[in-house]
């Protein structure tokens, strides 16, 4: 946690750098005849104090190390370049703040704070503490705030040398094909990871304003696509996503097709959302006041196949500062009241970087609460069959360091994370890494020769370990595909929807790109799904994706190709389903024979076939017999219960004469027990 009560005490009153100069001072005692050079590091010292306290902490310490190069072993001049990398560049400040301490240890009443913090930032946590609790026994008993900044800091380290045991199992590395010299971050992938969007202030932004301050420019919004696994030359994304003003990236939907952004320009910042249409994204809405608040709304992540939305908001009646809500989206697609996630993730330091799993179970987030070993840490939770959270887990080193991690988020298959943070080696100033987990370590299967020679020389153990991210199994699904018209081949934007079939309720709804026809859905394990995909003119086209709970990821690509409504068109029905060896219908079939109801009603004139088929399995009149009886069935229910008239619809059952599948294997045989219905007239 950074505590600018401690962090940054400098006096604003206090006497100008070169006046309180000790040890080697920057006065004519200590430059003799050397004139020229004390009047440059002077003058310089001079600019670098005007510049620090505007705020501009790059040219305060550009102006500062150029005294330094003239005089390096001067205690107050080595203390504000430290400083000001604590702002600039956290990990460099430790040899600065080091040597002011050593020339001169009453250098400012916080060095000893400010050296532990140094040493913390470089992950070199015994060597903070000790400062740390050098800091602590200078502190009176009324220095509350002080002291309890101190201790968590103290905690941090604590925390930080027990994760080092056991590193994570993960490479990272730096995406230098996105990175460029300025801040980029806040990175978020489409479930599939074809496309990802980040923010940048690069040059090159649709404002074009330059920060004095820091030297960037204007947040814009880029975009790169991956292909042959490899990231593209990110492209400004231009407007509407970005404006002459600050515009950053939040959220992405599970099919690349909904954007949340981050925009500063009302209150004290809230979330819209653009929608893309075929290849143009649409001008970015303000997300409605159960979302956003008078406060700070700054992060958020959609869930549930974009029914549900967590979010960040610093918003009173929260657990801390900066906590994680949540709101739901009803059929009519009114979010809910906003609720607080609760004490079992929220803190009371301040969260961050919100992001749920396709899986809508398996929450990420940044913290600086919890086990953080500095700054903001990146955790994981899952949400338990009875609603509940597992405690959150510190994803560990190498993933998080003592500074800031944020903006983290994960493929649908759990391999790869990209996260957003301030590293040695790094590009700019804030930098997109990748995230490659490994997973558990395979044991090494030794010969008996090995294991004697291992027994001989077993002398000195090295008790450090690896710690294993599991790779929790991704109870997950992916669909994607494209759709198109059967004839012509030609993209279509239809309309997506999946249904519980054992609920009867839609899950999901969405439309397919008008420009590409494709399509993405993500279905959690453990239901039973109708995929219905509807367009104007044409017939519908129903999946059935039955998911085990125990079913691990998997993604399955689907070419749909739609019908027009025409004479001798044929539809399988996916999902009408019996009983086994029987002609009873199961209530799972209803949502789709409604479908086929209400195509009926559409179109007044329509005559159709209910057909039924079979399997090679079993005798050829017992095939026909089941087969024709299920046709009746269907006919049954739609007469019956939906009040089609009688006259508009025929049945018949062919046992297994019309295979569109092998009777070889048991998908096979799946494929060919079915359900059908042909166009008989328009």
């Amino acid at each position: 946690m950074r505590n600018t009560h401690i962090l940054f005490l400098i006096l604003l009153f206090q006497l100008p750098l070169f006046l309180l100069a000790q040890d080697i001072p920057f006065d004519r005692s200590s430059f003799g005849k050397d004139r020229e050079n004390l009047r440059i590091a002077l003058r310089a010292i001079r600019d670098g104090d005007s510049y620090y306290m505007l705020g501009q902490y790059n040219k305060a310490l550009e102006s500062y190390q150029k005294a330094q190069v003239i005089n390096p072993n001067n205690s107050e001049l080595n203390y504000m370049i430290g400083y000001m990398y604590l702002y600039v560049e956290r990990y460099s400040a430790l040899p600065y703040m080091k040597k002011a301490y050593e020339l001169n240890p009453g250098v400012r009443p916080d060095v000893l704070y400010l050296l532990g913090l140094s040493y913390h930032y470089n992950e070199q946590f015994e060597e903070a503490k000790e400062y740390y609790a050098k800091f602590q026994k200078q502190l009176l008993p009324g220095d509350k705030e002080d002291m309890d900044a101190v201790t968590k800091r103290i905690e941090e380290c604590n925390n930080g040398i027990e994760l080092m045991k056991m590193p994570a199992r993960a490479f990272i590395t730096n995406l230098k094909e996105l990175n460029s010299k300025y801040s980029d971050h806040s990175p978020v992938i489409s479930t599939d990871e074809s496309v990802m969007l980040f923010t940048s202030t690069r040059e090159g932004s649709v404002g074009g304003k330059q920060n004095a301050y820091d030297g960037e420019y204007d947040e814009d919004i880029y975009i790169s696509y991956k292909t042959h696994g490899k990231w593209g030359v990110p492209v400004n994304a231009g407007e509407p996503l970005n404006t002459r003003s600050e515009d950053a990236t939040v959220g992405l939907s599970a099919d690349g097709q909904s954007l949340l952004i981050y925009n500063g320009q009302r209150g004290r910042g809230d979330l819209q959302i653009s929608v893309l249409k075929g290849d143009e994204w649409s001008w970015p809405e303000w997300l409605s006041s159960e979302i956003n608040s008078k406060y700070q709304e700054s992060s958020a992540s959609f869930a549930n196949n974009d029914r549900m939305l967590y979010f960040i908001s610093e918003r009173p009646g929260g657990v801390g500062g900066k906590d994680i809500w949540f709101s739901t989206k009803d059929s009519r697609g009114r979010w809910s009241e906003a609720k607080n996630l609760g004490s079992a993730i929220n803190t009371p330091y301040d969260e961050e970087s919100v992001f749920m799993h396709p899986d809508g179970r398996t929450l990420y987030f940044s913290s600086m609460g919890h086990k953080t070993m500095g700054g903001y840490d990146i955790f994981r939770s899952v949400k338990q069959d009875d609603g509940t959270w597992s405690k959150p887990e510190n994803l560990g080193a190498p993933i998080n360091t003592a500074d800031d991690d944020l903006s983290f988020v994960i493929s649908a298959s759990g391999r790869n994370g990209y996260l957003s943070s301030k590293r040695k080696g790094g590009m700019g100033q804030h930098d997109i890494y990748l995230v490659t987990f490994l997973g558990p370590e395979k044991p090494m299967v030794l010969s008996n020769e090995d294991h004697l020679l291992a027994s001989l020389n077993q002398t000195i153990t090295d008790n450090a370990m690896e710690k294993t991210v599991e790779l929790k199994t991704i109870r997950l699904t992916v669909v994607k595909g494209v759709i198109t018209d059967a004839i012509s081949g030609n993209p279509i934007e239809a309309e997506i929807e999946v249904i519980d079939n054992e609920k009867d309720e839609v899950v999901f709804s969405n439309r397919s790109n008008s420009k590409t026809g494709r399509f993405l859905v993500s279905l959690p394990s453990g239901k039973n799904y109708g995929l219905a995909v509807k367009a104007d003119g044409y017939l519908f086209h129903s999946e059935n994706f039955n998911i085990p709970k125990t079913s691990a990821y998997r993604e399955i690509e689907k070419e749909i190709n739609l019908h027009n409504i025409k004479k001798d068109a044929k539809i399988v029905l996916r999902n009408v389903f019996f009983e086994t060896g029987k002609a009873n219908l199961r209530i799972e079939s209803y949502p789709e024979l409604n479908r086929l109801a209400n195509v009926m009603k559409e179109i007044p004139t329509l005559k159709i076939e209910i057909s039924g088929h079979t399997d090679n399995v079993g005798g050829e009149a017992m095939n026909l017999k089941l087969s024709k009886d299920r046709a009746k069935s269907v006919v049954d229910y739609l007469i019956i219960t939906q009040e089609i008239a009688p006259e508009r619809i025929t049945y018949a059952g062919y046992g297994f004469s019309q295979p569109i599948a092998d009777n070889i294997t048991e998908d096979g045989r799946q494929q060919n027990r079915r359900v059908e219905f042909k166009v008989i007239s328009e």
